[in-house]
């Protein structure tokens, strides 16, 4: 039998190829609706399965991520080294974004006047900084229960640090609190090992509803900014993210890409960074060989603050719009973008309707109208795949490098 890494695989090519099929078939066409609702069905059972999963598993593994880390003393080294890398590949990816963008040029040539109607029919939720950052930081501390039960998975992480600290703090006191937690954790592991064998499945489905859905015409008239995106996000996720794997931990990229394939895949089809961290957690722990008090620490904050991809997009969609309404943003406006976009990519975990609130936020920072917004909101689901996919792989790779830095010298399993 093939192994799921390769189901996978053969199940997301399946998918696209007959999404494109299906596409092709008029909307009123019998098939057309029927292969779509089994699709919306399947694809959101296994979506249900991955969210069933995620709040316990967020909450056990920083749990006893914390603990461990405390216990050993490296909970300072881990937390520094960890913010330090996330902020060092954000940087690079919006520094690519904006070398790529002043070098193509996005929207030259094109009118905002194109995309008037789209314009005048949306409305914008608009949000100054100190509102974002009162929000962001309000949206930090909440009823745990209120937590647990609106899937808020930062507010769940910090109340899950404290829990991870109050156990070391109280030593033997809660030592059968902590194993209980353990217990726990493995439970859920094994729970999501048996997911894994809905996720071909569910990976397809996802990816013939995307496919099917998208319009061509649309896709066409934004077809040069689209393949933009595409082309400077799969340049950080296949050349940046892995040379700086290699350089500190000398890893092959290879290697890391066998490993983490399920955790991209599933990103891929399902666009979103904190259902996959159930897949992301198994995919660093059993087949990179990273230890769970560094995974299950790393990735679930990698998956709040840590997004390589949408600050990548955010930085190059301003330029976007700056050269459609013939605007030159000038290197001090370049800067106030790259700042904007770093912090509201790293926020953009404690605000309702995330991208389109962090997004208007960068827009409004240097003057540009934030009811251009409407262009892309079409286009975004489509870009929302790779970028995901390089977000969760930042995380991975976050977990391997901290392992190298700041553990206490364990070597990784493999090679």
């Amino acid at each position: 039998m093939p192994s799921l890494n390769r189901l996978i695989f053969i199940a997301a090519a399946i998918g696209v190829l007959v999404g494109w099929l299906i596409g092709l078939l008029p909307d009123d066409a019998g098939l057309r609706g029927g292969v779509l609702y089994a699709s919306s069905l399947i694809g959101s059972v296994f979506i249900g399965l991955l969210k069933m999963i995620l709040i316990p598993l967020v909450f056990t593994s920083i749990v006893v991520g914390v603990a461990s880390l405390q216990a050993h003393h490296q909970v300072h080294r881990v937390w520094i080294t960890t913010l330090l890398f996330f902020a060092l590949t954000t940087a690079l990816a919006m520094l690519l974004a904006l070398v790529v963008a002043n070098i193509f040029k996005p929207g030259a040539g094109m009118s905002l006047a194109m995309f008037a109607d789209a314009m005048q029919d949306f409305e914008v939720r608009q949000m100054s900084m100190p509102e974002f950052f009162q929000h962001f930081l309000s949206g930090l501390f909440k009823n745990p229960f209120q937590a647990f039960t609106n899937g808020d998975i930062l507010s769940v992480l910090m109340f899950a640090i404290f829990i991870g600290v109050a156990l070391v703090a109280g030593g033997q006191r809660y030592q059968t609190i902590l194993q209980m937690m353990q217990e726990l954790l493995d439970m859920l592991l094994r729970i999501i090992s048996w997911i894994m064998w809905l996720a071909p499945l569910g990976i397809m489905t996802l990816l013939i509803r995307l496919v099917a859905e998208q319009d061509v015409t649309l896709l066409l008239s934004m077809l040069g900014f689209i393949v933009l995106i595409f082309a400077t996000t799969l340049f950080h996720g296949a050349v940046v993210l892995p040379a700086l794997l290699y350089a500190v931990t000398r890893k092959s990229p290879l290697w890391f890409f066998r490993g983490s394939r399920e955790a991209l895949v599933t990103a891929f089809a399902t666009s979103s960074s904190s259902a996959t961290i159930p897949i992301s957690l198994r995919c660093a722990e059993q087949n990179l060989g990273v230890p769970r008090r560094i995974a299950g620490f790393v990735i679930p904050l990698g998956a709040t603050v840590n997004m390589d991809g949408t600050a990548l997009y955010e930085a190059a969609a301003a330029l976007f719009v700056a050269n459609l309404i013939g605007v030159e943003l000038t290197l001090v406006q370049q800067l106030v973008v790259f700042m904007t976009a770093m912090i509201a990519s790293a926020g953009a975990p404690g605000i309702p309707s995330a991208g389109m609130v962090t997004m208007v936020m960068v827009l409004q920072a240097v003057g540009l109208p934030a009811e251009a917004i409407a262009i892309l909101l079409p286009i975004d689901r489509l870009l929302d795949t790779v970028r995901t996919a390089v977000n969760v792989e930042g995380d991975i790779i976050g977990s391997l490098v901290v392992q190298k830095l700041a553990d206490d010298g364990a070597e990784y399993q493999g090679a």
